[in-house]
C-alpha cells in the first residue's frame, strides 16, 4: 500500500527531537563543571553509574536471548506467531535501553554543572538542570518515533497480510521495551533505595550528620542510585509507555476502521503517530519557556515548570483538531475531544499529585506536624494520605475512559461491534494525547535527580550556605516534579493498558485464523475468526463475570501487583540491611571518618548496591513474564482477560498510593529542613527521616514499577496469544 506523504512528518519529528537533544547536551557540556573537588565527586558518581548500567545490561541480555529463542521457535517451529516478532522484540529492548543510557550519561555530567551554575544564580542552575532533563525527554520521544516509523515502513513493504497484521506485529517491540524497562526500574530502584536507606539510617539518624555529607560512606552510592533508578529507569519506563500508547492505538485504528476502506483505515493507523510527532515540536516550545528569577519560592518554581508544560498541552489540543480534520477521519471532532480528555486527565492527575506531595500544601504539612509526636504517627499519617490520594486519579481516569469512549463513537451506548471498536480507539487515542507532550513532561521528571545530585555535590564540595540554599530549592522542586511525573506515568499506563486489552482480542483472532480455527458467533453460526466481532469473541470465550475463569484471573491479576510490590520491598530491605551494617562498620573501624580526617570507602558501598540490585531484580521481573503465560495455558483467553483487568485495577490504585505516600513523606522531611517544627536535627526531623526512609522504596522502587508491570503483562499476553490458542 502507498504510505501517505504526511506520514513522513513522523521520522522528521524524531530526527528533530534527537538533534535538539544533542544540542542541549553539547550546551550543557560547555558549562563549567566547577572546582577540582566538584569534578572529582562527579567522576565518582559517573563511574559508579556506568559500571552498574553495564552490569544490568549483561543480566538483561541473557533474558532477552532466552525470550528471543522462544519467540523464534514459536514463529518458525510452531508457526503460531508472525516471523517478524523476534526481531521487533530485540529492537524494542535495544532502543529502550539506549534511551535510559543517554539520559543517565547526560545526568551524570549535568549535576556538577548545575551546582556550579547555582553559585551564579537560581535561574542559571534551573536552566542547566531542566535542559539536561530535556535531553532525556527528547531522546525518548525521538528514539520511540524513529523505531515506530522504521518498523511501519519495513512491515508495509514486506508483510502483505494487511494493516491489522502489521500493527499487531509492531506491538511486539513494545514487549521488548517493557521487559527492558522493568529490569531498569526494579534494578535501579533497589540500587538507589538500598543506598539511600543506609545513608539515612546511619548518617542522619544515628550519626546526626547532614544529608550528602562526605563523611557518610554511602553518599556516593546514594547519588549513583539517583541516576540509575530515577533517570535510566524512568527513561526506559516512559519509552515503553510512549511507544505502547501509539502502537496499541494504531492497532485499534486498523481494527475499528477495517470496513471503512483502506484509505481511511491507513489514516486511522497513522493518526496517533502524527499527534505524537506534532507533540515533539510543541514540547520544544515549552522547554524554552521555562525560566525563573532569583529568590523564587517553591510556588514560583512550580509555576515556571507549569508554564512550559501547560502551554505545550494547550497547543497540542488545538493541533489535534487540525490533524484529524485534515486526515478526514470519520467523527474527527469527537476523536479530537477524546485526545483532550486524555490531556486533561494528565493535567488533573499531575495537579492532584502535586497537592498531596508538595510541602506547599496541607497534606504534607500535616505529616511534618505529626513528626512532633514521633515516627509512628508520621508513618500512619503518610499511609492515610497516600490512600486518600488515590481517589482523584482513579475518578479522573474513570471519567477520561468514559468521555474518550463516548466522544469517539458519537455517544452511542448500544454496544454494537462498530460502537465498541470506535470507542476503544478513542480510549487509545486519549492515551496518546496524554503522552503527546512527553518531551517536556519527562524533562520535568528527569530534572529531579539532576537537581538532587547537584545538591549532593554542593554539600560534599562545601560550596557555602547560599549555594546550598539554591540547590535545596531546586531539589525540593525536583521531589515534587518527580512525584508528579510518577503520577503522570501511572495515569498514562492505565489508559494504555486498557487499549492493549482490545489489541489482545485482535491478536487472538489472528492466532485463531493462523491455526485454522473457527468460532460460533452471537447468532449461533460458525464463522471464520477473522470475521468475528468483539461481541462474537466475548460470547465464544464466555468472557463475563459469571465465568469462574474470568474471576480467578482477576484475583490473580490483583494479587500479582501486591506480590510484585512485596518482593521488591523486601529486596530493598535486604539490600539496605547490608548497607547499614557496612556504614556502621566503617564508622567503627576507619579512624577519623566522623572527624573529617579519615576517608570513607565509598567503593565498597557502591559494590554492595550493585550486587544486591543485580541479584534481587531477577525474580520479580521474570515473574511478570511467567504469570500471563501460565494463566493463558491453564485458564485460557477468558482467564487472561480477567488477569489483565484485575492487574490493571489493582496495580493502578496501588501504584498511586505508593508513589504519593512516598513523595509526601519525602517532602514532609524537606519541609522541616527549611526550619519548620524545629528544623534540622530536631525530634520532628528525625521522625520524618524515618518516614522518608519507609517511603523511599514506596515511591522509587515498587510504586513506579507497577505501571510497567500492568503493561508488560498485557504485552506478554499479546505476544503469547498464539501459544494460548494452541494450548488452552
Amino acid at each position: 500500500m502507498n504510505i501517505p506523504s504526511v506520514f513522513w512528518l513522523v521520522p522528521i519529528a524524531s530526527i528533530v527531537a534527537l538533534s535538539m537533544a544533542y544540542y542541549f547536551f553539547r550546551s550543557m557540556m560547555k558549562a563549567d563543571e566547577g572546582t577540582p573537588r566538584m569534578k572529582e565527586i562527579a567522576l565518582y558518581v559517573r563511574k559508579g553509574a556506568m559500571a552498574y548500567l553495564w552490569q544490568q545490561y549483561k543480566v538483561v541480555l541473557i533474558v532477552f536471548v532466552v525470550l528471543c529463542v522462544l519467540f523464534t521457535f514459536m514463529a518458525f517451529g510452531l508457526n503460531v506467531q508472525n516471523r517478524w516478532v523476534p526481531f521487533a522484540f530485540l529492537t524494542g529492548g535495544f532502543f529502550s535501553g539506549l534511551a535510559g543510557f543517554f539520559g543517565m550519561k547526560t545526568a551524570t555530567y549535568a549535576s556538577a554543572r548545575t551546582a556550579n551554575a547555582a553559585r551564579e544564580s537560581l535561574d542559571a542552575g534551573l536552566k542547566i538542570a531542566f535542559r539536561s532533563g530535556a535531553v532525556m525527554g527528547l531522546t525518548v520521544v525521538g528514539l520511540g518515533l524513529l523505531d515506530i516509523a522504521v518498523w511501519f515502513v519495513v512491515l508495509n513493504r514486506f508483510d502483505h497480510d494487511g494493516l491489522i497484521s502489521i500493527t499487531t506485529t509492531m506491538l511486539t517491540f513494545g514487549m521488548g521495551a517493557s521487559t527492558q524497562a522493568l529490569f531498569a526500574r526494579v534494578g535501579g530502584g533497589i540500587y538507589t533505595k538500598a543506598a539511600d536507606v543506609g545513608a539515612d539510617i546511619v548518617g542522619k539518624v544515628e550519626a546526626d550528620i547532614p544529608e550528602d555529607d562526605p563523611r557518610n560512606p554511602a553518599t556516593i552510592a546514594d547519588n549513583v542510585g539517583d541516576n540509575v533508578g530515577d533517570v535510566a529507569g524512568m527513561g526506559a519506563d516512559l519509552y515503553e509507555s510512549y511507544c505502547g500508547s501509539v502502537l496499541s492505538t494504531a492497532a485499534l485504528g486498523a481494527a475499528a476502521f477495517a470496513v471503512a476502506g483502506l484509505d481511511i483505515q491507513l489514516k486511522a493507523v497513522i493518526a496517533p503517530m502524527l499527534i505524537a510527532a506534532v507533540g515533539v515540536f510543541l514540547s520544544l516550545l515549552g522547554i524554552f519557556l521555562v525560566r525563573t528569577k532569583e529568590g523564587a519560592t517553591m510556588k514560583d518554581l512550580l509555576r515556571s515548570l507549569s508554564l512550559g508544560t501547560n502551554v505545550s498541552a494547550i497547543l497540542i489540543a488545538i493541533a489535534t483538531f487540525a490533524i484529524l480534520y485534515l486526515l478526514g477521519i470519520e467523527n474527527w471532532l469527537g476523536l479530537s475531544f477524546s485526545v483532550i480528555s486524555g490531556l486533561a486527565a494528565g493535567v488533573i492527575i499531575g495537579q492532584a499529585t502535586e497537592y498531596y506531595t508538595s510541602h506547599s500544601y496541607k497534606p504534607t504539612q500535616k505529616i511534618s506536624e505529626a513528626g512532633q509526636t514521633g515516627a509512628a504517627t508520621v508513618i500512619i499519617k503518610g499511609i492515610g494520605t497516600g490512600m486518600i490520594s488515590t481517589c482523584i486519579p482513579v475518578i479522573t481516569i474513570g471519567v477520561a475512559i468514559m468521555l474518550s469512549y463516548l466522544c469517539a463513537n458519537g455517544f452511542d451506548l448500544s454496544m454494537t461491534s462498530e460502537s465498541l471498536a470506535h470507542g476503544l480507539y478513542g480510549i487509545g487515542i486519549a492515551a496518546v494525547g496524554m503522552l503527546s507532550t512527553l518531551g517536556i513532561t519527562l524533562a520535568t521528571d528527569a530534572y529531579g535527580p539532576i537537581a538532587d545530585n547537584a545538591g549532593g555535590n554542593a554539600e560534599m564540595s562545601q560550596l557555602g550556605e547560599e549555594v546550598r540554599h539554591r540547590t535545596d530549592a531546586l531539589d525540593a522542586l525536583g521531589n515534587t516534579t518527580a512525584a508528579t511525573g510518577k503520577g503522570f506515568a501511572i495515569g498514562s499506563a492505565a489508559l494504555t493498558a486498557l487499549a492493549l486489552l482490545a489489541s489482545y482480542i485482535e491478536e487472538i483472532k489472528i492466532a485463531m485464523t493462523r491455526a485454522g480455527q473457527t468460532l460460533t458467533n452471537v447468532a449461533g453460526d460458525v464463522i471464520e475468526a477473522s470475521n468475528a466481532t468483539i461481541p462474537d469473541f466475548m460470547n465464544y470465550y464466555q468472557v463475563n463475570l459469571m465465568n469462574p475463569k474470568v474471576l480467578v484471573g482477576a484475583f490473580i491479576g490483583a494479587m500479582a501487583a501486591f506480590l510484585f510490590c512485596g518482593m521488591t520491598m523486601e529486596a530493598v530491605g535486604r539490600a539496605a540491611e547490608k548497607m547499614v551494617q557496612e556504614v556502621r562498620r566503617q564508622f567503627k573501624e576507619i579512624a577519623g571518618i566522623l572527624e573529617g580526617t579519615g576517608t570513607p570507602d565509598y567503593g565498597r558501598c557502591v559494590e554492595i548496591s550493585t550486587k544486591a540490585a543485580q541479584h534481587e531484580m531477577i525474580i520479580p521481573s521474570v515473574l511478570a513474564i511467567i504469570i500471563p503465560i501460565l494463566v493463558g495455558i491453564i485458564l485460557g483467553v477468558a482467564g487472561v482477560l480477567g488477569l489483565l483487568v484485575g492487574g490493571l485495577a489493582g496495580g493502578f490504585t496501588l501504584a498511586v498510593f505508593m508513589a504519593n505516600a512516598g513523595g509526601a513523606w519525602d517532602n514532609a522531611k524537606k519541609n522541616i529542613e527549611e526550619g519548620n517544627f524545629g528544623g534540622k536535627g530536631s525530634f520532628a526531623h528525625k521522625a520524618c527521616v524515618v518516614g522518608d526512609t519507609v517511603g523511599d522504596p514506596f515511591k522509587d522502587t515498587s510504586g513506579p514499577s507497577l505501571n510497567i508491570l500492568i503493561k508488560l503483562m498485557s504485552m506478554v499476553s499479546i505476544v503469547m496469544a498464539g501459544l494460548t490458542v494452541a494450548f488452552s
